[in-house]
């Protein structure tokens, strides 16, 4: 009897160790949790603030894509529902201006079209039959007119004429001939000679309109005038556009004739009209044309014909985007980032600024990157996309000065999730003592007095910025012991103009390192860091800063490069970022300055490499293209480095941008720090 006793309550012992082994297992954030997780994005309020519809976007295990669908919610919380939703993806749901309609796009029928919902019987139809898709819907005031761009091909140019081809024969595919500057772009690979155009749909259905023309690209936000006759619209119409990365001008088209008024001529650029509800005023952002890596961007106001422009945030250093006017033509609303953190502010026509929210983010699911966006009902409501460090982005509201989350789209499983925690560091760089501001995750269930190996990670740009967000990477290196560094180093955004301007024709150099090293320093001097496992990583201008990294110190066990630039001289006139960068991050042209683009070069610094390095890149990469990490991989292995390259099949630049990539990323990154690792 007590040997059977005993046999019971051994049994009972191993069942309950099983159990809780299994429960551990379960609550570990793993590669297969990223196909769960939602965020919500673009917030539409209703007129009268009542509702809020959204796109709430997922990730499908079976396709491996990121599936859209719109959803709505009422502004006191309830009635979380989807409007359109399915296998299928829906995006830019746009209210009609008596609330009755919501026009949105999808591809549910192939190619992606304009449709309209009832939203009173959920009935739909489809408005266009488009060759290329739709942007920037908007809708016209009396609610009769929609608005969009959409890129019109031209012919392909010609060179030669060739023979005419006889009755069934095989020949080669014609050659392809190119006379444009900006031939080619990341994620669509050489460009279709094309322009993009204005168009208008009535809301009723019927045939598009196209009321802008030339080859000029008439693209970015719309914005239509109260009596619906006139769309505000920014663009470069000058004849040598392509070569001119900072210049913009403010346009209104009737919509009458077609007829084109151009309202501002000055240098630089006007971007984002937008007419006040009175059609009194026009709101739009300023920036100059200087040649820097660093032009602050103003919020204006002038009269709606260009006279007695006003500057409104002139004594605010930091760019101003994302416009909205309040309903009574008084004050407007803008965002702008601060110290790493997305705000929102109210501004009067006397350039008084009040803050109205903050906390804009989760809209990046990847890295922590600054992210979000909010809406303005006319009532006044704010809503906006609110994520926290260890939550993606759901739809709030200020409820007064609290923020009153509405949805939880991610709680069914991250709240049985054990996740790490970000914690604020601030430390002087050894370059200069400039303060940086930085981050650390630490691992679930952390214990302070034990030894963590450190990975740092480095934000791309890189004029971005990384904040106390939530990141699937980070929390699947935190998941696996780690503790992730990262930091805001100089030339980062969210700082201010001087803040920015330190890292001015010195991308990469000696002293974006010291602010990274010197962080690395901070975080041993916390005590719970294994000095004998450092690890360096980052993608971009991330990956560019590691591969600068490891050529000026050997103190990590290895380092992921991911899609660098290794050397300028050979990328500079190579990729779809060319223009920009040579006019705003260099001091003039390769040829005419060769030693300062070698000296920015990782490659420079090659001979001094001792580091183990995984190099990574999309072979369909056209803003870093794969040449750079194969010329940095040759030289590691006739330096006999060690040294693996990773090719990611058909990826361009963003090769985390489907849900197993960014596993495959991490996992990749994660397997060769492993084998770098001291016990």
């Amino acid at each position: 009897m007590k040997l059977k006793l005993l046999i019971t309550t051994l049994a009972c012992i191993t069942l309950t160790t099983n159990v809780s082994a299994q429960s551990d297992d379960q609550r570990k954030f793993t590669a297969l949790d990223v196909f769960n997780l939602e965020y919500a994005t673009d917030p539409q309020p209703s007129a009268d603030g009542s509702e809020i519809i959204y796109v709430r976007r997922s990730n499908d295990i079976m396709t491996d894509q990121t599936r859209s669908n719109i959803w709505s919610v009422k502004a006191d919380g309830s009635e979380n529902r989807p409007l359109l939703s399915g296998r299928d993806n829906y995006s830019s749901p746009r209210w009609s201006p008596d609330g009755t309609k919501i026009a949105y796009t999808s591809a549910a029928e192939g190619s992606n079209q304009i449709y309209l919902r009832w939203h009173d019987s959920g009935q739909t139809a489809l408005l266009s039959n488009l060759t290329l898709s739709p942007s920037g819907l908007t809708w016209s005031p009396d609610g009769k007119w929609l608005a969009f761009t959409s890129r019109v091909p031209v012919k392909n140019p010609t060179l030669a004429k060739s023979p005419p081809k006889p009755k069934g024969a095989n020949w080669a595919e014609p050659m392809h001939v190119i006379d444009a500057v900006r031939y080619q772009r990341d994620g669509r690979g050489i460009l279709s000679p094309g322009y993009t155009q204005i168009f208008i749909i009535p809301s009723d259905g019927g045939t598009p309109r196209q009321i802008t023309d030339g080859n000029f690209n008439h693209d970015g936000s719309l914005s239509w005038s109260p009596d619906s006759t006139h769309i505000l619209f920014s663009t470069n119409r000058h004849d040598d556009w392509e070569l001119e990365t900072s210049e913009s001008d403010i346009f209104a088209v009737s919509i009458a004739d077609a007829e084109l008024t151009q309202i501002t001529s000055e240098p630089g650029s006007e971007r984002s009209p937008t007419y006040s509800p009175d059609g009194k005023k026009i709101a739009f952002t300023k920036q100059s044309n200087e040649r820097v890596m660093f032009k602050n961007t103003y919020l204006a106001v002038m009269d709606k014909d260009g006279s007695n422009e006003k500057i409104l945030t002139s004594d605010l250093d930091r760019p101003a985007s994302n416009v909205k006017w309040a309903s009574n033509s008084e004050s407007l609303y803008f965002q702008y980032d601060d110290h790493a953190v997305r705000t929102v502010a109210r501004v009067d026509l006397r350039g008084e600024i009040e803050v109205v929210a903050k906390g804009l983010s989760g809209t990046s699911l990847g890295r922590p990157y600054l992210s979000g966006g909010y809406n303005v009902a006319k009532d006044g409501l704010i809503t906006f996309t609110y994520g926290t460090s260890t939550r993606p982005a759901n739809i709030a509201v200020m409820d007064g000065d609290q923020v009153r989350v509405l949805t939880h789209l991610n709680e069914d499983f991250l709240d049985h999730k054990d996740l790490g925690d970000v914690h604020e560091i601030t430390y002087k760089s050894s370059h200069d003592g400039q303060e940086i501001q930085g981050w650390y995750l630490t691992p679930p269930n952390f214990d302070p007095n034990k030894k963590y190996p450190l990975i740092l990670e480095i934000h791309g740009g890189p004029s971005l910025a990384y904040g106390p967000g939530f990141s699937a990477e980070f929390q699947r290196f935190a998941a696996e012991g780690y503790v992730v560094f990262f930091d805001n180093h100089r030339g980062s955004s969210s700082y201010g103009e001087e803040f920015s301007m330190l890292l001015h024709n010195k991308y990469s150099s000696v002293d974006d390192f010291s602010d990274h090293n010197s962080g690395v320093d901070a975080m041993l001097d916390l005590g719970f860091i294994d000095e004998n496992n450092l690890f360096i990583t980052g993608g971009s201008a991330g990956g560019i800063a590691a591969a600068y990294a490891i050529g000026l110190t050997d103190r990590f066990n290895a380092a992921g490069v991911i899609k660098p630039i290794v050397n300028w001289l050979s990328k500079s006139l190579y990729a779809d970022s060319s223009i920009g960068q040579l006019y705003n991050q260099f001091p003039g042209y390769p040829w005419d300055h060769v030693d300062h683009f070698w000296k920015r070069s990782p490659m420079s610094l090659v001979g001094n490499v001792k580091t183990p390095t995984l190099l990574m890149t999309g072979e369909e990469d056209r803003r870093t293209p794969i040449p750079e990490i194969e010329q940095y991989y040759q030289a590691l292995k006739l330096l006999r480095v060690d040294t693996i390259m990773v090719r990611v099949p058909g990826s361009p630049h963003g090769i985390a941008g489907r849900p197993s990539r960014l596993n495959a990323k991490v996992d990749n990154i994660m397997a060769w720090f492993e084998r770098y690792k001291k016990d």
